[in-house]
């Protein structure tokens, strides 16, 4: 090719070059026989790859070589440089013989770099010579359509700021074909910040943080495969697979919480082992790359393939959760069904499309290509279909996402109310002032383990001394159980008025809550203090009390709510001067460590003389599951009552 007064400014190295698939080093020198039909050379163009032209699928090695004769003209910068649009996929230059510049490591550690800017390589002093490029391309993966290979477009040599320029041009096309993927990923990322932000708010909203990993994806793609970083393909492709798993499994869990299919825990678990599979397949395939040069092309490709079949029914994972909202005629709002019908749209096209790719080097399908390339130029964008679909889904799960945040505040605001408006009313049928009883020290703690509990208590004193004591423990938490609770205090009030028996209580309790407990049950232990310390308790189904660190040998009763109960049996005790009755409920015994650890029976008896708070707290501290009530009651001795004045209160005792 022939060169005459280059001055400061560029030409192509276009026309035939003389190519050789296989590889000896000797065809790096100037002075080897290189014509056409001589030892197996020919010729190719470089505006596009070997695989393109004359040997489709085909891997390995291969040189390219051209004769250059060049003069400058005067004036003109002595030095030449050369610029590389691209080549596929590791190459060497050699001018006259002598290497000037290289891109990736061939074989047996094979690692390259592909996507990347156009390479700039400075050849010295401008003289006439021969231009060798030393090419391998690395294995066909399952869905390369085999037309790659050597050069993808002309190099260019000139002067080194002619060569520049070029490059510079180059890059700001580059980067106008990308504003709007840039815009777009900007969004996401965007969207991203948002829903992270409110999930770290309200953890339990699963949505929002699917939405931000999904989010994320796009950011992290670009990353990776769209600023044309001069990193290893290897180490790229296998965080490209992991990202790109990683965004379809979040698009699954965005889907499933959008349309509600979340209410089954044991689908719940299949879908998560999916899942997890899936990005082990991906991980795996992605990390094929790092074994290149150790391993047979077919041992590659057969296992690419292989991996490739498990990972690509995940693809069409949407299809199935869209389909199975629609079966269960799910009553969602037009901004999920928008959002539903959008991804099955996007997802079948990247689904036929990454189907329609494999072996398509082999099957010459144009399917795949045509869907993926430019249908529109905006601007200098080019703007397809994939990328409209993506654009359109994005909208329209950040407008559902948006919804359903506006929608779940009012809910939580509606809740809130309510539940503020519960414990009102239980912080007043759960008394955090104790009533005065003549002769005896009363104490109480009441932890709830949520803002509303299923625990109770009551201290109703009698008319000439003594005391009603009621404990309890509806099953269940939160709302239900305080409605309960409800019913209990009230009954409780209302009987103390009639009867004094422990016995009568209980059984009475028991009648009322018949038919209304839905399904769940009370224990409560009903106790009568006497002025003299006489005990009178009976148990429906609750822990029996300690007495000065000893469990009593209580008669037991079925819970109430559960059956009809005649009576219930009553045991006395007597409650000597400085002794101490503990009361409490299974959120002590029932306190769980780390370890997984019951608190138990033997630590509760230990701990039993204590006081309330006291015991309270060391439950709470070993690590508290459930609502914990602890109720103190200790006989005041008969000289400590004669030493001091006696209260208005223990004077003139309240009725019950």
């Amino acid at each position: 090719m022939r060169i005459e007064g280059l001055g400061k400014g560029s030409a192509p190295l276009d026309g035939a070059w003389q190519f050789h698939l296989g590889d000896n080093p000797a065809w790096a020198q100037p002075d080897i026989d290189d014509a056409t039909g001589h030892d197996g050379w020919e010729q190719l163009t470089a505006d596009a790859p070997w695989g393109a032209k004359t040997h489709p699928n085909t891997e390995g090695y291969g040189w390219y070589r051209k004769r250059i004769d060049l003069t400058l003209a005067p004036g003109a910068p002595s030095d030449v440089a050369l610029l590389i649009r691209g080549i596929d996929d590791v190459y060497e230059l050699y001018w006259n013989g002598q290497p000037v510049g290289h891109l990736g490591t061939f074989p047996p550690r094979v690692d390259f770099q592909t996507a990347i800017p156009a390479q700039t390589y400075g050849l010295g002093p401008a003289r006439s010579g021969v231009l060798a490029v030393r090419v391998y391309k690395a294995p066909f993966a399952s869905n390369d359509d085999g037309t790659a290979g050597g050069f993808e477009g002309v190099p260019i040599i000139g002067s080194p700021q002619a060569i520049a320029l070029v490059k510079d041009s180059l890059d700001y096309k580059w980067l106008q074909r990308q504003q709007m993927r840039f815009a777009l990923t900007g969004l996401y990322g965007i969207v991203c910040l948002l829903s992270l932000f409110a999930w770290m708010r309200d953890r339990s909203q699963r949505l929002l943080l699917w939405m931000a990993v999904y989010a994320l994806m796009p950011t992290l793609e670009l990353l990776l495969n769209g600023l044309r970083l001069q990193a290893s393909f290897i180490l790229l492709t296998f965080a490209m697979q992991f990202a790109i798993q990683l965004r379809e499994i979040s698009q699954w869990y965005v889907l499933i919480y959008l349309l509600q299919l979340d209410d089954r825990p044991r689908s719940m678990q299949w879908i998560k082992g999916i899942a997890i599979a899936s990005l082990i397949a991906g991980a795996l395939d992605g990390a094929l790359g790092f074994f290149f040069g150790g391993m047979a092309k077919s041992t590659f490709q057969i296992t690419d393939a292989f991996l490739t079949a498990l990972i690509l029914p995940g693809e069409a994972f949407p299809i199935l959760l869209v389909s199975l909202a629609m079966m269960r005629r799910r009553r969602l709002d037009s901004a999920r069904w928008i959002v539903a019908s959008i991804a099955l749209l996007n997802d079948v096209m990247y689904a036929v499309s990454n189907i329609s790719q494999q072996g398509e080097r082999f099957t010459h399908w144009p399917l795949a290509g045509w869907l993926q390339d430019a249908h529109v130029t905006v601007l200098g964008n080019n703007i397809g279909l994939q990328l409209l679909l993506r654009t359109a889904l994005f909208l329209a799960i950040v407008y559902a996402v948006l919804r359903y945040a506006i929608d779940y505040r009012k809910r939580q605001n509606a809740l809130e109310r309510e539940y503020q408006n519960a414990k009102e009313v239980q912080q007043v049928l759960v008394p955090e002032a104790l009533p005065a009883v003549p002769g005896f020290n009363l104490a109480s703690a009441y932890k709830p383990a949520r803002e509303v509990g299923g625990d109770f208590f009551q201290i109703l004193p009698m008319d000439g001394g003594g005391a009603l004591v009621v404990i309890g423990d509806v099953s269940g938490k939160g709302m239900p159980a305080a409605m309960t609770v409800s019913l209990l205090v009230g009954t409780v009030r209302t009987l103390a008025h009639y009867t004094q028996s422990p016995g009568e209580i209980l059984t009475a309790m028991n009648y009322r809550m018949l038919n209304r407990s839905a399904g769940g049950f009370t224990t409560c232990l009903v106790v009568r203090v006497d002025p003299n310390g006489k005990l009178t308790i009976a148990n429906a189904g609750h822990l029996a009390p300690y007495l000065n660190g000893h469990e009593l040998a209580v008669h037991g009763g079925m819970p109430l709510g559960l059956e009809v109960t005649r009576n219930y049996a009553e045991s006395t005790f007597t409650l000597r001067a400085d002794e101490q009755l503990t009361m409490l409920t299974d959120g002590v015994v029932e306190a769980r460590n780390r370890q997984g650890e019951l608190y138990g029976f033997d630590r509760t008896a230990g701990i039993s003389t204590h006081s309330a708070d006291a015991i309270a707290n060391m439950a709470r501290e070993f690590g508290q599951e459930d609502d914990i009530t602890v109720l103190t009651l200790s006989r005041i001795a008969q000289a400590e009552i004669r030493d001091r004045e006696l209260t208005p209160e223990e004077l003139s005792p309240s009725p019950a």
